[in-house]
């Protein structure tokens, strides 16, 4: 079982868990194909919308990774990003940045976040998510 950090802005973070499934780095599939049936993904929302620049900066949604591979679908015309199905939880509470900022482990992959989606250790992993009160 893997670890992973997916980031984007809360509203599209909301399109995907209303939808059970995630979308990463524009839609490429590479990220997707990196996740395996049963992996957690953590998603960071650096922004509250992809057309502003008022931030969010938490960590807003949990899920597990569903069998399946990464498939296409058209949100727009010409626009076809690929996704794969996940099991997100209910009722986890966003946890600030700010929350996890000081933590040595933290200071080795936050530069990550530019890159949109990373794998992250499961110590890392259970730091982020007991703040969001769920049990995994």
């Amino acid at each position: 079982m893997n670890y992973w950090i997916g980031v984007a802005s809360k509203d599209h973070v909301a399109l995907g868990v209303a939808g059970g499934f995630c979308q990463l780095c524009h839609g490429k599939s590479a990220p997707l194909n990196k996740m395996n049936v049963g992996d957690w993904l953590i998603y960071y929302a650096p922004k509250q919308s992809l057309k502003t620049k008022e931030p969010c900066q938490e960590f807003i949604a949990l899920g597990q990774i569903l069998p399946g591979d990464a498939y296409a679908f058209e949100m727009a015309p010409g626009f076809i990003p690929n996704r794969k199905n996940v099991d997100f939880l209910k009722d986890i509470q966003p946890v600030p940045l700010q929350a996890v900022a000081d933590f040595p482990l933290w200071q080795e992959y936050r530069s990550r976040l530019r890159f949109g989606h990373f794998q992250i250790p499961e110590e890392l992993f259970s730091l982020i998510t007991s703040g969001m009160k769920a049990s995994v």
